[in-house]
Order: C-alpha cells, then sequence, then structure tokens
C-alpha cells in the first residue's frame, strides 16, 4: 500500500522521530482497548468503567474499584507485540527520540524503549497513600480486597483516574519532543480524549502520520493516513 511505503521512506529519512500511541498499540498483545466494538466501555458491568476508573469511585468504593482493576487492567502475561518491538528498535537506531503513551502497561519498556512518557501513570508503580511505601504490580494482584500496606494505608497503584491530572512534568516533556521532532507517528488512540488528544496541536512540522483501524476526528490534519493495524504499518 502507497501509504505505508511513504510511511517507510519517512522513517529512513528522519533523525528526530516522537511516537504517541494510544489503547490501540497494546490490542495486539491482548490488552483491550477502550472505544472500540469488542473494548471495555462496550462491556456490562455493574457500573459503567468510567465510573469505576474515577477518582471518586476509588475513594467511596475502594474494594469494588480494586475487584475492576485486577481482572480488567491488570495484565501481567501480556508481551510486546511488533510495534512495541520496532518502535524500540527505531530507538537503538538513535531515530526514534521519544515514545508517549496514554497506555499503563509498561509494553513500551519491556520491548526495550527507555524514553518513554507514560501520561496516564504505569500499573507498575503502586504506593502507600499514608507512607509512600512502593509496592510492584505483582504484589498488588496477589493481595485480597483493597491492599493495604504495613502501615495499614491503602496502596494505590500510579495510574491517572478520571477527576485527577496528568503530571505536569510528563506533559511538559511531551510537548517539548513533539515541538523538535522531524516526523511525529499517532497511533491506536480515538484522539477523543483532552488533553492528551491537544498534544499533536504542539507539532510544527510537515509530516504528521496517522495510523488507526477508525476515523478520528483529527484525520483532516494528517499529512499521511494508514487505516489498519499498528505493528503491520511500522514493521
Amino acid at each position: 500500500m502507497k501509504g505505508k511505503e511513504t510511511l517507510q521512506s519517512w522513517l529512513q529519512e528522519s533523525e528526530d522521530i516522537v511516537f504517541f500511541g494510544g489503547a490501540g498499540v497494546s490490542t495486539e498483545s491482548g490488552i483491550p482497548d477502550f472505544r472500540s466494538v469488542d473494548g471495555l466501555y462496550h462491556q456490562q458491568y455493574r457500573y459503567p468503567p468510567e465510573t469505576i476508573l474515577s477518582h471518586t469511585f476509588f475513594v467511596k468504593k475502594p474494594e469494588e474499584f480494586f475487584e475492576f482493576y485486577r481482572s480488567k487492567m491488570l495484565c501481567l502475561d501480556a508481551k510486546p507485540n511488533r510495534a512495541h518491538v520496532r518502535l524500540a528498535e527505531l530507538e537503538k537506531e538513535g531515530r526514534l527520540k521519544a515514545v508517549i503513551t496514554q497506555n499503563i502497561d509498561g509494553l513500551h519498556q519491556k520491548a526495550g524503549s527507555k524514553t518513554v512518557y507514560e501520561l496516564h501513570g504505569s500499573i507498575h508503580r503502586n504506593y502507600c497513600m499514608q507512607c509512600g511505601k512502593f509496592y510492584p504490580a505483582e504484589w498488588v494482584a496477589q493481595s485480597k480486597g483493597v491492599p493495604r500496606c504495613s502501615c495499614g494505608g491503602i496502596v494505590k497503584p500510579d495510574v491517572v483516574l478520571y477527576e485527577e491530572g496528568l503530571s505536569e512534568e510528563t506533559l511538559r516533556a511531551s510537548v517539548n519532543a513533539i515541538r523538535r521532532a522531524d516526523l511525529l507517528i499517532v497511533g491506536g488512540t480515538s484522539l477523543s480524549v483532552y488533553p492528551a488528544a491537544g498534544l499533536i496541536d504542539y507539532y510544527p512540522g510537515k509530516r504528521l502520520v496517522l495510523i488507526n483501524k477508525s476515523p478520528t476526528p483529527r484525520d483532516a490534519s494528517a499529512d499521511l493516513l494508514v487505516q489498519g493495524s499498528i505493528g503491520e504499518a511500522l514493521a
């Protein structure tokens, strides 16, 4: 396909590539996204996932929050797919300067990527809300009910819930990377969740690539549209 040929050409020519990805990057690893037909938002739960994954719900119904979190968000057996691997290779070659991700699964790092800006945090970082002690994701997965620290405090995953703000430091680093990029690849995101979706407005270049299986609100502003699998397009 012509779009993929153009993308391969741009990947070879560019020296300051930034990749900005969402849940669609990890679906090939078996992790469900949120908004597609088979996504979490289209499945039936006692409460809507948007409600469960909110700060208010976490505070008011922590047991039900962790029940959902363990079963749907803690995908510890997932392996990096060809998209994660190719991006890590591009970084190793010196052409990819940063990965900006809305995902919390840590698969970019597992594949070997070093410069990863996690807009929504990570399941692999968990801290006691009382004393700040760190706990790994495996500990949270094996805990029962509401996970509690040895001091008695609740151990909260370092993930950004609805109603919580994104890290200013992570946002600033992401904006700086995008401003310097000579090629910005956006993949696997609906570009409907702000402020993350607004990051592409900081890109001043002429090589904005959107890779997605379905249309996004920003398709008209792309210099190149590639419809389909991110892993296939990058590989």
